[in-house]
C-alpha cells in the first residue's frame, strides 16, 4: 500500500474526504449546499457541489462512486458512476446524484453523498492489427457464459 500526495483546495466548510477504516479504498465526499438543504424528487437528478478542487499527480485518476448505504436506504446514487476525474482537471469536484426512489429525498449540507477512490492507471498505446488471437470465449457476448 502506497501513499499518494494529492493537492487539494477546500472552499467548503466541511472536513476533507477521509477513509473510515485503515483498509478502506473510498473516502466520503460531503455535499456543500449553501441553502442548507436540497430536495430531489423521484427520478430527479442534480449536480451537487463539494467545494473541493484537486490536483492529481500524472498517472492517477479519481473515481466518484455511490455510497452503498445511501443507495440501499434512500435510493440515491451517482448517475454517471463511476465519474472520472482526470489528473489535468482543475475544476470543482461535483457529484451527479439521482433519486431512484419513489419518494422525495432531502439532502443536507455536509451529508456524505458519494465516495472517491484515487487510483493509478496505465496509458494505452494502440497496436493496429488485422486479426486478433483466438480465445476460448471468442466473440461470445452478453449472457454467453450462462449468466
Amino acid at each position: 500500500m502506497s501513499n499518494v500526495e494529492v493537492k487539494v483546495v477546500n472552499r467548503s466548510p466541511h472536513e476533507l474526504p477521509a477513509t473510515a477504516t485503515p483498509y478502506s479504498a473510498g473516502m466520503d465526499l460531503r455535499a456543500w449546499i449553501s441553502e442548507g438543504t436540497l430536495t430531489l424528487q423521484p427520478l430527479q437528478r442534480a449536480l451537487i457541489h463539494t467545494g473541493l478542487y484537486i490536483e492529481l499527480p500524472p498517472g492517477y485518476e479519481c473515481q466518484v462512486r455511490p455510497r452503498s448505504g445511501l443507495a440501499l436506504k434512500r435510493g440515491l446514487t451517482v448517475l454517471n458512476t463511476p465519474g472520472t476525474i482526470d489528473a489535468d482537471y482543475r475544476g470543482e469536484v461535483g457529484v451527479i446524484l439521482i433519486n431512484l426512489s419513489s419518494e422525495p429525498q432531502t439532502l443536507t449540507d455536509g451529508e456524505r453523498i458519494a465516495q472517491m477512490v484515487v487510483t493509478s492507471h496505465d496509458t494505452v498505446t494502440w497496436q493496429p492489427v488485422s486479426t486478433l488471437d483466438e480465445s476460448t470465449r471468442g466473440a461470445g457476448g452478453f449472457g454467453h457464459t450462462g449468466s
